[in-house]
């Protein structure tokens, strides 16, 4: 027996399989294609945040680094007295906050110790419990020697969240040298891993316990379970840099881990997938909702208007399809006023705020760029600040101290001036280097280019000496004077004569610097060396920011970009010469000032060997 079945329900099933596989296909694509972006899109931000952090908590623990081996300088320093010892530890201890303990150890043995006991007593202990903690927990001094840090965290009062740093340093005048134990608050490292309020991030020891978390008391505990997918990531470094999904006490994780390169430490950020997909499900369930709509609106207007319904399909079939293949420039016409028609415009809203995306996601990835160029300047800036401006200002204030000390016509005062001199001049190029990024303007005056060739080859005559290194001069001595700044124009000769030694390699060679005058108006200096020449295909990029030829550790590649910045602001122009295998040449010109100068006016010349 047949069952009679009505060709409207037959057109209305028809109808609807259809409808359901496209509208299907279309919301699981969407869904698809939403999840991977969100995916990539997620692992990639943790991936970011968690390379920054590590480069962070790098800075910050070189910092203590440093300030640990000022404190060994003061302590092994013979001429000092026990009372101005006192006094500067006092000091070191008001200039980095930071340190709780310094305490130095030889042959095995503790030989001294200095605390900050002020600082136990306002975290509410004592002196003698912060010794019977170090007493349970010695440091490994048989395994330390220079290059070996030793970190661990050494929190035993949450109100004092506390870290051990451990190394080797070399003392001038001790065969075995010393090794240093410093207990170091971890305030500044919490403060780091506490800036994200969406993801959960940790500084790990290598046995994989927990140094650092923004909650106290995690930090006291230590623990080393529910924070890494296992140990092994720690030992294999091929797998730190990624993003894991893994599963932690029965929760879905996603997270990013990535090495300090000091101590083994490892950075680590992580989220519970359910909280980081919790849009995406909002979406889909949204996307869900409007299919079922569109179906239940399609079954009803296929009773009546098939005809005109199929023909909507086909133009949002064929949309969609432009929309896939990233065409989003598509505008659809509403041949009705119902679901198709809304859907019509849904997916006209949705091609425009595709395209607005897209737009948006190259422009954000653009400010990415220059964001990751400017943090690494500032992070260079800050560092060069940090390392160098503070030892100069010590230099200079034990010159100026030794200056008021003695008479002018004792002859030492003269030396000590011309340490005082150079010192604030060295302080001057740090500030041109931290003004690299803001293109300020030199402060110019009329000069002799000469005599600031003079003043730079004074300066680099020890340097190029102990290479082996001798300097030919061939100075025009009718030379008009030039308009510029004689700090920068000196970091700028400094910067190639340096270039030209390091590029020899540790052979003896020659530099030669010669001056003429060209066109009448110019001032054209040259400095040649000996060495293996640049390929021709590296020069246009040598005056490029952080591009640079030397080896990994001996070269930031910003030296000749800052001496292209400074040429380029005196008016003049810098380009390099020379064949490979026969010295590079760099050529400055630069504008002259005064009253013009015959070209075929005979040249004084001067040649003499350095070095």
């Amino acid at each position: 027996m047949k069952i009679f079945i009505s060709l409207r329900f037959k057109i209305l099933f028809s109808f609807l399989l259809l409808v359901t596989v496209v509208v299907g296909a279309i919301t699981y694509t969407m869904a698809n294609l939403f999840h991977a972006d969100k995916t990539a899109y997620i692992k990639d931000f943790i991936s970011t945040n968690t390379r920054h952090t590590a480069a962070e908590v790098k800075t910050m623990i070189q910092n203590y680094l440093d300030s640990i081996k000022t404190f060994t300088r003061v302590a092994y320093d013979g001429g000092l007295t026990q009372d101005e010892k006192s006094r500067m530890f006092d000091q070191l201890f008001t200039d980095y906050p930071e340190m709780v303990a310094v305490i130095f150890y030889e042959g095995g043995r503790e030989q001294a110790s200095i605390i900050e006991e002020l600082t136990l007593t306002e975290a509410g202990t004592t002196r003698a419990e912060l010794d019977a903690y170090r007493a349970q927990h010695p440091i490994p001094s048989s395994t330390l020697r220079p290059g070996v840090i030793h970190i661990r965290n050494s929190t035993f009062l949450a109100e004092l969240p506390l870290m051990t740093i451990a190394t080797a340093v070399p003392v001038p005048g001790r065969e075995t040298g010393v090794i240093l134990e410093a207990l170091v608050r971890m305030d500044g490292l919490m403060a780091i891993m506490g800036q994200s309020e969406v993801l959960e991030a940790f500084i790990a020891e290598p046995g994989g316990s927990l140094l650092v978390h923004r909650d106290p008391e995690q930090v006291l505990s230590g623990d080393s379970t529910g924070w890494i997918p296992g140990e092994a990531l720690l030992a294999e470094q091929s797998k730190l840099d990624t993003t894991h999904e893994y599963v932690i006490d029965g929760t879905d994780m996603i997270g990013s881990f990535s090495p300090v390169e000091i101590g083994d430490l490892v950075v680590g950020m992580r989220i519970p997938l359910k909280t980081a997909y919790l849009t995406a499900r909002s979406i889909f369930m949204s996307l869900l909702g409007v299919s079922l709509v569109i179906l239940l609106g399609a079954a009803a207007a296929s009773l009546f208007w098939s005809r005109r319904i199929t023909r909507p399909l086909e133009e949002l079939s064929e949309a969609t399809r432009d929309v896939g293949r990233g065409h989003f420039d598509i505008q659809l016409n509403p041949a009705s006023h119902d679901e198709i028609g809304s859907l019509t415009g849904s997916v006209n809203r949705m091609a425009v705020e595709l395209r607005e995306r897209e737009k948006t996601l190259a422009e954000t990835q653009a400010a990415l760029i220059q964001s990751e160029k400017m943090s690494a300047f500032g992070q260079l800036s800050a560092g060069i600040a940090h390392e160098v401006k503070n030892p100069l200002a010590g230099i200079l204030g034990y010159a100026q101290l030794s200056l008021k000390k003695l008479e002018q016509n004792n002859s030492l005062y003269k030396n000590l001036t011309i340490i005082e001199k150079e010192t604030r001049r060295c302080n001057a190029i740090i500030e041109n280097l931290m003004k690299f990024a803001r293109q300020d303007q030199p402060q110019l005056v009329s000069l002799s280019i000469n005599d600031v060739l003079e003043d730079s080859l004074v300066l680099a005559d020890h340097q190029l000496g102990i290479h082996e290194i001798g300097v030919e001069k061939t100075l025009r001595q009718d030379l008009p004077e030039i308009s510029g700044d004689a700090n920068q124009l000196i970091q700028v000769f400094m910067n190639l004569l340096i270039n030209a030694q390091q590029a020899m390699d540790g052979k003896p060679g020659t530099v030669t610097v010669a001056t003429d005058l060209v066109e009448q108006d110019t001032v054209e200096i040259r400095i040649k060396d000996t060495g293996p020449g640049i390929p021709p295909e590296e020069r246009e990029k040598i005056f490029e920011p952080f591009f640079t030829t030397k080896a990994a550790g001996k070269g930031t590649g910003l030296g000749l970009a800052v001496t292209f910045g400074i040429i380029k602001d005196h008016g003049g122009d810098i380009r390099v010469e020379g064949e490979p295998g026969q010295g590079a040449i760099f050529v400055i010109t630069l504008p002259a000032t005064g009253s013009a100068i015959e070209k075929d006016t005979p040249a004084e010349s001067q040649a003499d060997i350095a070095g």
